[in-house]
C-alpha cells in the first residue's frame, strides 16, 4: 500500500453560497466522501480545509504574503489516503465533492518515503 495526497484545488471566486441549509449539504457532501474513505480503510489521514491566508517563502530571508487572490484556482485543502496505485487513489477522488461545489480539481500525489 502506498499513501497517497489528495490537493483539492477550487476557483474561491466560484464558491457556492446559499442558505445555511445549503452549506450544511455541502458540508455534509464532504463528510460522507471522507466516512466512505474511512470505512473502506483508506483514510490516512482526513486533512483540514485550509484558509486563504499565508505567507510564501522565497528563501530564508524574503517573505510575502501570500497566497494570492488574483490567482482564481487555489488550493482549498488536502486528505491522503493509503491504496495500492496511482489508479486506486484516481478512483478514491473521483467521487470529491469539489467537482460539484465550485468546478475544482483534485491533484493526486504519491508520497514518497525517504
Amino acid at each position: 500500500m502506498k499513501d497517497f495526497l489528495l490537493i483539492f484545488r477550487a476557483d474561491h471566486t466560484a464558491q457556492p453560497t446559499g442558505t445555511p441549509e445549503d452549506m450544511q449539504a455541502v458540508t455534509q457532501q464532504w463528510i460522507d466522501w471522507i466516512t466512505g474513505i474511512a470505512a473502506d480503510n483508506k483514510l490516512t489521514d482526513r486533512g483540514n480545509k485550509l484558509e486563504d491566508t499565508g505567507r510564501v517563502l522565497k528563501s530564508k530571508d524574503i517573505i510575502t504574503n501570500g497566497p494570492y487572490t488574483e490567482i482564481k484556482e487555489t488550493i482549498g485543502g488536502y486528505t491522503m489516503i493509503k491504496v495500492d496505485s496511482y489508479e486506486d487513489a484516481v478512483e478514491v477522488a473521483k467521487g470529491c465533492p469539489v467537482f460539484t461545489t465550485g468546478g475544482g480539481s483534485v491533484e493526486v500525489r504519491e508520497v514518497s518515503i525517504m
